[in-house]
């Protein structure tokens, strides 16, 4: 969409920074620096207004103006200093400090110690980057709430629907070719024997580790774990409900130092050792042998899903139908297998499709199932599949006639925009605010430079 519209959507655009302050957040090497902004007792760092535009340009924005970056930014905390006075939205402070202390567990588990983890990402002690974790995703939760707290009777008619298109139309992106496509996902099983190999070998290293061996040395050599098995198997403050039930189940009945027996879960087989039980978190290291399909349980696979290709072409039942019976893709086979697009519709770009996917739909047409298929799912495993192309829309420019709903949500975000713009105007004036004098130059949408308290 051209810069004037992108404008004209400012407010629109919080959610999509709430999701980014996620994704782009504790990358290594950076350092926090310089206080951009503050508003009432929320602060933007300069760091953040870097972070924004970088990822903005990894997107393919097309505008680099830091001054824009920042207002957005400034939107974004004035929600989360709203949120956080307003009694109808929940204080999570508690979940929001464990959630904190997980993710720099896992963090954690990817570095030999933590000193090397607190060196990559440039802080001092582990205190200091749990509380940087705990304010990104604080800021994350209040401003979503406080955004969906004053958008949330937000709708749009037809006729506004209507009347936005006419006001935009020109301004309104060409679409480029288009798919919608169903899956059905089989994992392949292994066998019995396989079964049973992973189960005596795991039985064998506990024997081990009885005889002498240390559980952390026999997790370096032995677990398949990348993120657990370069620290010895070990995973600090893990609390309750943060790992598969299996695997939780196992190590909660454990005494501090007692070994499992093997346990399956749906990462493959472990052995799990209790180190520390204290309150509502644990401490443990565990040895993981993944459940990797061998060649001829990857062909049994296809065979069996080949088959059941066969059935859906004979028409004896519908890919809906089998998606829901045989698929192991819980997110897609009670959506009759519909792969959604990075828009939340049924619509896929041809060139946003992955690579093993689109080979397999080269020359194939409307209404085509592809032959079975080897490819991985979202933690790398190996997975079967077959995928059914259920419509092919050719670029085009936007119209009411063929993407309506689209344009409905076009319509929408902008009015659920002008409802924040609206609310930020009746809060400004009895806000604190201050820029940075770096910005004295710069042209906001909003008043937020008030001459009285400007740095």
């Amino acid at each position: 969409m051209i810069n004037k519209l992108k404008i004209a959507f400012l407010f629109g655009v919080f959610a999509l920074l709430f999701s980014t302050n996620v994704q782009a957040q504790l990358k290594q090497g950076q350092l926090i620096d310089g206080i951009a902004a503050v508003i009432g007792d929320e602060i933007v760092l300069e760091s953040d207004v870097e972070e924004q535009m970088n990822y903005a340009k990894q997107q393919g924005a097309g505008t680099a103006d830091k001054c824009e970056f920042l207002e957005n930014l400034i939107n974004n905390k004035f929600l989360v200093f709203e949120a956080k006075k307003d009694t109808l939205i929940e204080n999570r402070s508690a979940s929001i400090k464990e959630q904190a202390n997980a993710k720099y567990n896992q963090l954690l588990s990817q570095f030999p110690d933590e000193k090397s983890m607190l060196t990559a990402y440039k802080f001092r002690t582990g205190y200091e980057m749990k509380n940087a974790i705990e304010k990104i995703d604080t800021d994350t939760y209040y401003g979503q709430a406080k955004y969906q707290r004053i958008t949330e009777k937000a709708d749009v008619t037809p006729n506004e629907v209507t009347d936005f298109y006419n006001l935009y139309k020109s301004q309104l992106p060409e679409i480029k070719d288009e798919v919608s496509i169903s899956q059905i996902v089989m994992k392949p099983q292994l066998t019995e024997a396989h079964k049973d190999e992973l189960i005596s070998k795991l039985k064998k290293i506990k024997q081990d580790i009885a005889g002498g061996e240390s559980f952390e040395s026999q997790a370096r050599i032995y677990s398949e774990d990348p993120g657990s098995a370069p620290n010895g198997g070990l995973m600090k403050n893990v609390f309750k409900g943060q790992m598969v039930k299996p695997f939780e189940a196992a190590a909660l009945n454990l005494q501090e130092g007692e070994i499992s027996e093997p346990i399956e879960s749906e990462f493959g087989y472990h052995i799990i050792q209790l180190v520390k039980k204290s309150g509502k978190a644990y401490d443990a290291r565990h040895i993981l042998l993944m459940a990797t399909p061998t060649d001829a349980e990857m062909n049994t696979a296809r065979k069996k899903l080949d088959s059941i290709r066969g059935l859906i072409l004979a028409e004896k039942i519908t890919f809906k139908d089998a998606s829901f019976k045989f698929s192991d893709d819980k997110k897609t086979k009670f959506n009759a297998g519909v792969i959604a697009g990075a828009d939340g519709s049924n619509k896929i770009e041809r060139e946003s499709i992955p690579v093993s996917i689109s080979y397999e739909l080269a020359g194939l047409n409307k209404g085509d199932v592809t032959t079975a298929f080897d490819d991985k799912d979202e933690r790398e495993r190996k997975v079967v599949k077959i995928v059914k192309i259920e419509d092919v829309i050719p670029s085009h420019q936007i119209t009411l006639e063929t993407d309506y709903d689209r344009i409905k949500q076009m319509a929408l975000r902008k009015k659920q925009g002008e409802m924040v713009e609206k609310f930020v105007n009746s809060k400004i004036s009895t806000t604190f605010i201050s820029i940075d004098g770096r910005y004295d130059n710069c042209d906001f949408k909003g008043n937020w430079k008030k001459e009285s308290i400007k740095k």
